[in-house]
């Protein structure tokens, strides 16, 4: 048990009488009216006169003593009260200037009188100070002034009762909520006036926090004049020798004086039309936060003080300010552990700093928040360790081949950026190298400085060392090795071009992000918002790299041939411009950020069905690489490897329950199917199953498992899919004149076939008839045709003398088949050459033998694309011998191996090697015969 030294002496003092409700506690300071108060007046004179022989520094002394209450007894500070009625006793005097000795209180303070305030006659107050609590043994005198004898009393503190303990943190706890209450109240009208600036209430928060257990008596003293108390709660609290007891009595007045300001904020809240910034703002919630957060800091053994909150909040507590400085703490260590660059780190501290000293009351509070969390979930130094070894290129190149069959160009490309890695890495580590070898050797001699010139304060020159021009020069070398390609997958739907750069990810180890980019009309989509807006955000990118937590994923923009056209929002496409600039994006800067971030890192890949509406300038930044569609071999393989087993799990089967073969397999793409991709062959397939898994699933109910049968013959695709939507285009058994067999890439969804060019002729005057829904250039192929045929009509025997024109006496018409279907694209010259040289000469071509290349006016034949589809197309409609353009000699490396054994190929440069090859007994060799005239 502590106990305070004994002051059972005794003194005799000046007594200065309050009127209620004032009182002077220890420890607290008062203001006296002294107007109309002659026993004052005396007493000044009395202190005036002896003031000359005192010490100059000695402190003038007095004793203020309260008047009595009716209500509570004068010697122990007991309530006079049964059954809420008051004893019967004497009436006291409530005027100072007419109290005589009954009407003084028991209990006194010693005081230090200040001096004297207020300017006007009428106006004038003594200040006090409260010094120590004192018991009146006896008035001594009470005119021209009272003079009491007052004994000084000991103050018993147990700090060893733990209920003691718990009364002081309650004492503590309704201290901080009263504060806050208080501070509360300055927002919300129709409360008690009583408003408190930020800086008093900080400084009120820290007196109360700083108080510890053997100091119990002051902080309840000091409530005690803080709260609104009756006179009769103030006679009892100058009356509590016992600390506990007086603190039992503070958390009494305490607790009365927040149910009153509850009260009154609730009434406000409830009954007030304006909406106003706390008006939902639960007072009992409030406390009960507090006592948890009270409760837990006693439990880590921390002071339930107030740690640092900057700035005032007049919505919240005590504690409320404690969790705002907590997570301004926590914000700052985010950033810490977030690496940001120099730059980005500047910023950052700066608008900390702004943070701190803002009233977490304003808006901009939350929007600065918002922006430094933001800055925090930023990778802007951390990245994916790419583990490149001896096995790396295997394991992707494996990796690749078991999620896409075909795709050699782009698995090629891949493996090249591999290679590439593997030599940066070990480029890399000497850079890094060097800069440290130079870093050291600055700090070196920066240290050396130091020595010299002990004045220079070193901590304040390290940040500040700016990094060398060789470093800079070796920074931006790395920043060089570093850079990531940017690629453009380009091909039909369905080919697998998104799945393609998920591959890659999990191929490179990387982390994986897909932003989509179809339907972006906005550019602030992508650049982020001004800081400025509200509910402004960062951009798609931004986004993008906070989602994935790293510098170097790999990024997916999806769709980049959907991206918005330019409108009043802005262009999205010419903003994608800096994101996909191999030279620009290590500063690309998003509008909300307003920091450059180094996009360098990140692999690119870019999606697109059709180059035709990405703009010129964003298709030169990409590098592209071309997926042509599936050829049904390839669909085959996909489907085998891929497809079925996946839509086989899907339906729930097993693979035992299903056998697909490869002739139903290929009757689904040929006859079912007519697309690039394979999302409608999936599609199909999955019908197959779901067909089989309703006959499994029956045979299963009715016990009848030994007659399921798990083949799909072809005769059931009918059943299942359906009358054949497509039909295949097969030779002709027979040929006649003037009809030849074409070769067409994309007859219908990206399929290769063959096409049949029919011409007719008949009684007329030169007219030449298209039909078949035939293009533009395909209309010019024939005119150039017929012209170069009219041109050497003699040579090649069709006209009796040079002069004379084979079209005079005779129209002709161009017709192609399947005329629902649109048909253009340079590459059936050749085909409609050798049709005319037919008709006009009677002789037949073979059905088997089909061709494709253009022709010039010379009888140059030109090469085409679409070659590997082309004679696929071909292998499967039966076709057996194909001539092709000289200039497609190099396209023949990328066919299968069953088309190169299936077809057998032959070049031309020039029609009359053509002709050669059609008809060996008249032009042999391409060489250009002579023949009897017609």
């Amino acid at each position: 048990m502590g106990k305070s030294p004994s002051k059972t002496s005794t003194k005799v003092l000046p007594l200065i009488p309050l009127a209620p409700p004032l009182a002077v506690l220890p420890g607290t300071t008062l203001k006296i009216p002294i107007t109309n108060r002659s026993d004052v007046a005396a007493i000044l004179a009395k202190i005036y006169s002896i003031s000359p022989t005192a010490k100059p520094d000695a402190a003038i002394t007095v004793a203020c003593v309260p008047l009595n209450s009716p209500a509570v007894s004068p010697r122990d500070g007991r309530l006079l009260i049964e059954d809420g009625k008051k004893k019967a006793g004497v009436a006291y005097e409530s005027d100072p200037v007419n109290a005589t000795k009954k009407d003084v209180f028991g209990y006194a303070c010693v005081a230090k009188v200040s001096g004297v305030q207020g300017r006007r006659q009428g106006d004038l107050s003594l200040v006090v100070e409260g010094l120590e609590r004192v018991r009146v043994r006896d008035v001594v005198q009470d005119r021209p002034y009272f003079e009491g004898e007052l004994e000084g009393v000991d103050e018993l503190v147990d700090v060893a009762n733990p209920e003691f303990l718990e009364q002081f943190n309650l004492l503590k706890q309704l201290s901080r909520e009263l504060l806050a209450l208080v501070r509360l109240s300055s927002i919300l009208p129709r409360t008690p006036t009583v408003s408190l600036s930020p800086i008093v209430a900080r400084r009120l928060e820290l007196f109360i926090a700083r108080k510890d257990l053997s100091e119990a008596g002051a902080l309840a003293d000091f409530m005690a004049n803080v709260v609104d108390c009756t006179h009769e709660e103030k006679l009892r609290v100058l009356a509590a020798i016992e600390v506990k007891e007086r603190v039992d009595r503070v958390i009494e007045v305490l607790q009365r004086q927040i149910s009153t300001i509850q009260g009154s904020t609730r009434m406000t809240v409830t009954t007030t039309s304006v909406p106003m910034p706390t008006g939902s703002f639960d007072i009992d919630q409030l406390r009960r936060l507090q006592q948890e957060a009270l409760q837990r800091r006693n439990k880590m053994g921390a002071p339930p003080g107030m740690p640092g909150f900057p700035g005032g909040f007049p919505g919240g507590g005590a504690n409320v300010g404690e969790e705002e400085s907590n997570e301004i703490d926590e914000l700052k260590k985010r950033l810490q552990d977030a690496k940001l660059s120099p730059e980005a780190d500047k910023v950052a501290q700066r608008e900390l700093q702004r943070l701190q000293r803002m009233n977490p009351a304003q808006a901009e509070y939350q929007v600065c928040r918002n922006y430094l969390e933001n800055l925090a979930e930023i990778p802007w130094t951390k990245t994916t360790f790419d583990h490149l070894d001896a096995k790396t290129l295997i394991k992707a190149k494996k990796q690749l081949d078991d999620d896409h069959y075909g795709l050699d160009k782009i698995k090629k490309r891949l493996l090249e950026y591999l290679a590439v890695l593997k030599l940066k890495e070990q480029a890399n580590k000497s850079i890094d190298e060097q800069i440290r070898a130079l870093a050291e050797a600055a700090h070196l001699k920066d240290e050396k400085e130091a020595k010299e010139d002990e004045e220079q304060e070193e901590p304040q020159e390290k940040p500040s060392r700016e990094p060398t021009e060789e470093e800079l020069r070796l920074i931006e070398k790395k920043r060089m090795v570093d850079k990531s390609p940017i690629l453009l997958l380009v091909g039909p739907p369905g080919t697998g071009k998104t799945s393609l750069a998920k591959s890659i990810a999990t191929a490179l180890g990387r982390k994986f992000h897909r932003i989509s980019l179809g339907g972006v009309r906005d550019e602030a989509e992508i650049r982020g918002h001004r800081r400025t807006y509200v509910a402004a955000m960062p951009g798609l990118i931004v986004n993008g790299l906070k989602k994935v937590g790293v510098a170097n994923p790999v990024f997916l923009l999806d769709e980049i041939d959907k991206l918005g056209v330019s409108n009043y929002n802005g262009d999205p496409s010419a903003a994608m411009l800096e994101v996909l600039d191999p030279e620009q994006n290590h500063t690309f800067t998003d509008h909300y950020v307003n920091i450059p971030i180094d996009l360098s890192k990140v692999l690119f890949i870019a999606t697109a069905n059709s180059l035709d509406t990405i703009p010129p300038p964003l298709l030169d930044r990409m590098e592209m690489i071309q997926l042509s569609g599936y050829t049904t071999l390839e669909k085959r393989h996909i489907a085998e490897r891929h497809l079925i087993p996946k839509q086989i799990t899907t339906n729930g089967l097993h693979d035992e329950n299903l056998n697909i073969s490869t002739d139903v397999l290929d009757k689904i793409i040929t006859s079912y199917t007519r697309e690039s991709g394979v999302r409608n062959l999936e599609r199909e397939i999955g019908s197959v199953c779901r067909s089989k898994a309703v006959e499994y699933a029956t045979a299963k109910d009715t016990d009848t498992l030994a007659a399921y049968n798990p083949v799909v013959t072809l005769d059931d695709l009918d059943a299942i899919l359906g009358i054949e939507k497509f039909a295949e285009e097969l030779t002709e058994q027979h040929s006649r004149p003037g009809v030849v067999t074409g070769l067409v890439a994309y007859s219908t969804g990206g399929q290769g076939s063959i096409l049949f060019i029919e011409i007719a002729d008949m009684p007329g005057s030169g007219r030449v008839q298209l039909t078949g829904k035939l293009g533009d250039v395909l209309k010019e192929s024939v005119e150039v045709a017929l012209t170069w045929v009219k041109a050497h009509a003699f040579e090649l025997g069709l006209s009796a003398s040079e002069d004379e024109d084979i079209m005079k006496n005779r129209s002709i018409h161009v017709h192609c088949p399947s005329g629902a279907i649109p048909k253009d694209g340079p590459s059936a010259g050749l085909a409609h050459t050798i049709a005319l040289i037919s008709l006009f000469s009677g002789k037949p071509v073979p059905p088997t033998l089909a061709m494709t290349g253009e022709v010039s006016l010379r009888g140059r034949v030109l090469p085409v694309g679409g070659i590997k589809e082309k004679l696929i197309g071909a292998l499967r409609a039966g076709v057996e011998r194909v001539l092709l353009p000289e200039g497609n000699r190099k396209d023949v490396r990328d066919l299968p191996e069953e088309v190169v054994r299936g077809v057998k190929i032959e070049f031309v440069g020039w029609v009359w090697e053509a002709l050669g090859g059609v008809w060996p007994e008249r032009w042999d060799g391409g060489v250009r015969g002579v023949e009897s005239r017609l």
